[in-house]
């Protein structure tokens, strides 16, 4: 059933009702200022009655400050502009106590502009300055907080940075037992080697001493004392090197040249079994460095590579000029810019990862007692490092060996670098969904996140197989980004494989081996999209956006 509708007289005791328990005072008063009606709220905030307040003044109910305020600043500012907003003033209570609140007034005029009355609109601000005082004391307490915190971060600093310093210490000590460990090896070998070539030359003297007494011939132990000296010489020659200590001779060299001279001297030292190529770049730059040492690094990793492969094979030397740039060398401590890059790569047994981690130690070899010293790649290592250069190797087992060596580039009168503008980088849109294949972890993870840099979609495979499962559950992948050589699947192979599923997809291969070695390995055919490793991330950015756009 509808309510039944209120009366003209109800709907009027509605409207006193709410205008006298209104939660805020409404007073108004007459043109002469008289206060002409109250409500109950103000009454009650006054502890007075209704007829104790009719006919007196607003200003008659405020304390002597505000009374003086509300004639002089306010009852002038009401006839300028007809109303006021949020006066703060404080009510004077018939006990004598006062309360605080906010004050409005407005005039209302008739159609001739005199002035009929004055309303004015009264709340209690006594919560208002709790709150404001509730305030006050969260900022005092929160400043307080504040400055405790910045203390804890100071002390929070200091033990912070005395951890550091412990652990700096604690990494220099053991830095010091590695190198002591180390020293500790180097001596060991130092000693077997010298041991066995003081041997030989006391051993000669000896004999020699004798038949010398007896007037017999001591040529053949005065060759065999002299090859014992020699060695030792050697031996010497190569620990100054591991210890970048040797004193070089550097001038500047034609890599090329240098290599074509000693193609002959290798082949000899090869062997009919094994086959070698040189490919060098045209154009190539020149390097400032120790000839005789440079010649004897080639030679050492030539005749390492040889001995990798007991049934022939394959030896290419390669020269190019190469650009590092900061990505790669902040990573090994070197300087980015134009290097000359020497490649030696064969098609032997390779290395696996923990041989790889230990292949520049002193004295390690994975050779057979008395078949070297261990000290061949330590003497090219520290080489390249004296020569202000680089040097990485790239196996796999199985697959063959590349070492390649970068040596800084010489500048000449006549090629002093000029600084060019950095060229924008060719980018990509996450819709272009690259899946990224690279079986070593630290590679794939810094591959992916560059290409996630250039705005590309990315997905990651630690292998062909990994791959594989991956394109059939993403039909988005756009291109298929592999390494060549892969501990569980070619990469040519798995390129095969994808393009069966998919013949529209897009292929990059990438290598750390030399191209040419590559292509005549026979995994690569010539033409197809590659990339070589160290890539800086504009050569990664101009060659996957060819790939795709190809």
């Amino acid at each position: 059933m509808s309510a039944a509708p209120q009366s003209m007289d109800d709907e009027l005791r509605d409207l006193e009702d709410l205008f006298e328990n209104a939660p805020c005072g409404y007073v108004s008063a007459g043109s002469d200022g008289r206060i002409r009606k109250v409500n109950l709220t103000f009454a009650t905030w006054l502890g007075c009655d209704h007829s104790e307040i009719v006919g007196r003044r607003f200003q008659d109910f405020l304390n002597i400050a505000g009374k003086i305020y509300y004639e002089t600043h306010f009852l002038p500012l009401m006839r300028m502009q007809g109303f006021f907003n949020e006066v703060a003033l404080d009510l004077l209570r018939a006990d004598g106590t006062t309360l605080p609140v906010l004050v409005n007034a407005v005039e209302r005029r008739d159609e001739k502009g005199a002035l009929r009355f004055v309303r004015i609109t009264i709340f209690n601000a006594s919560d208002r300055r709790r709150y404001e005082r509730e305030l006050l004391e969260a900022r005092r307490v929160a400043e307080k907080a504040n400055a405790e915190l910045v203390a804890l971060n100071r002390t929070l600093e200091e033990r912070i940075a005395k951890a550091v310093e412990a652990r700096m210490k604690t990494e220099a000590a053991l830095r010091q037992s590695q190198k002591m460990e180390a020293v500790g090896q180097l001596t060991g070998g130092i000693a077997h080697d010298f041991n066995n070539m003081l041997a030989v030359i006391l051993s000669a003297l000896s004999l020699m001493e004798r038949r010398l007494a007896k007037g017999e011939d001591v040529s053949r132990f005065i060759a065999a004392a002299k090859d014992g000296a020699a060695r030792a010489a050697s031996l010497t020659q190569r620990l100054l090197a591991f210890s970048r200590q040797q004193a070089l001779s550097p001038e500047p060299l034609n890599a090329n040249q240098m290599v074509a001279e000693m193609s002959e001297l290798l082949r000899g030292t090869l062997g009919e079994t094994v086959r070698l190529e040189t490919v060098l770049a045209g154009g190539l730059w020149k390097v400032h460095a120790d000839k005789n040492l440079l010649e004897n690094a080639i030679l050492n990793l030539a005749i390492n590579g040889r001995d990798a492969m007991p049934e022939g094979g394959r030896l290419t030397i390669e020269t190019a000029n190469s650009h590092l740039d900061e990505t790669y060398t902040v990573e090994h401590g070197i300087e980015s810019g134009q290097y000359v890059m020497v490649a030696v790569t064969d098609t032997g047994t390779g290395m696996t990862p923990n041989v790889m981690a230990k292949a520049f130690d002193p004295f390690f070899t994975t050779k057979g007692p008395g078949e070297g010293t261990g000290l061949g790649l330590s003497q090219v290592f520290g080489f390249v490092k004296q020569s202000g250069g680089h040097i990485k190797i790239y196996s796999e087992p199985g697959q063959g060996t590349s070492i390649k060596i970068y040596l800084p580039r010489l500048y000449g009168a006549a090629d002093t670098p000029k600084h060019t503008p950095a060229r924008s980088l060719a980018r990509g849109a996450a819709s272009e969904v690259v899946l990224v294949v690279e079986d070593d972890e630290q590679v794939l993870a810094l591959t992916a996140q560059m290409l996630r840099d250039l705005g590309y979609g990315v997905i990651e495979a630690r292998g062909g197989v990994e791959a594989l499962a991956a394109l059939s559950k993403h039909p988005e992948i756009r291109l298929l980004f592999t390494d060549v050589v892969m501990s569980d699947m070619n990469g040519c192979r798995l390129a095969e494989e994808a393009q069966k599923r998919r013949s529209d997809l897009k292929i990059l291969f990438t290598t750390g081996y030399t191209r040419n070695a590559i292509l005549h390995n026979g995994v690569l055919d010539p033409g197809v999209n590659l990339l070589q490793k160290p890539a800086s991330l504009e050569r990664l950015a101009a060659k996957v956006r060819a790939a795709l756009d190809g």
